[in-house]
């Protein structure tokens, strides 16, 4: 689907804060069809980025945690 959206869970070195918030304003851009949202947009935009970021994160941290 987004093709510039690069694996993060990896077992050299966890994925950063910034390279999480990358990936999810990539799919968050992907799913909404805009680049930059227009300003009546950009609140549930920034919200969905948030969230997708978060989710990642704690996928990330239970997937270290089970060891997978």
């Amino acid at each position: 689907m987004c093709r510039s959206i690069k694996t993060l869970r990896r077992a050299e070195a966890p994925a950063t804060d910034e390279e999480i918030r990358a990936a999810a304003l990539q799919f968050v851009r992907k799913v909404s069809g805009y680049r930059v949202p227009s300003r009546r947009n950009a609140e549930a935009f920034d919200a969905a980025v948030d969230d997708v970021a978060e989710a990642s994160r704690r996928l990330l941290d239970a997937l270290a945690a089970t060891g997978r």
